[in-house]
């Protein structure tokens, strides 16, 4: 796991703040060891009928400002997308409401699929 410095959200600027990213290998040992994280899945709905990780939450990425109160900010929180780009963002959002906790899925579900399951396709 490695921190991720960031000092904007799309082109605006926002104070210093820091979110985690993980692999998708240390993510399976992370639920291996019976912890759980909420696994927050930012995609549409049209690509969650693709893959999708079991147990996730389903809030798409222009819906998170809307419903950010939806999430616990005392639980550690996973984000991912297809790819990693839009979780990303989506971390860092949550971090600048005060989320202590937010961690980025690098490489998202298409990863996910090359890497840990690969009975889902990659698309």
């Amino acid at each position: 796991m490695k921190w991720v410095y960031s000092a904007q959200v799309g082109s605006r600027p926002l104070k210093a703040m820091t979110y985690k990213s993980i692999t998708c290998i240390e993510l399976r040992d992370w639920l291996a060891t019976g912890e759980r994280p909420v696994l927050l899945d930012v995609r549409e709905d049209e690509e969650r009928e693709i893959s999708t990780i079991s147990g996730d939450v389903h809030i798409p990425m222009n819906d998170v400002p809307f419903r950010v109160d939806e999430l616990d900010p005392q639980k550690p929180i996973v984000v991912y997308c297809k790819g990693g780009v839009r979780s990303a963002r989506i971390a860092e959002f949550l971090v600048a409401k005060g989320f202590p906790d937010v961690t980025n899925l690098e490489g998202g579900i298409n990863e996910w699929a090359r890497s840990v399951d690969q009975s889902l396709p990659v698309y």
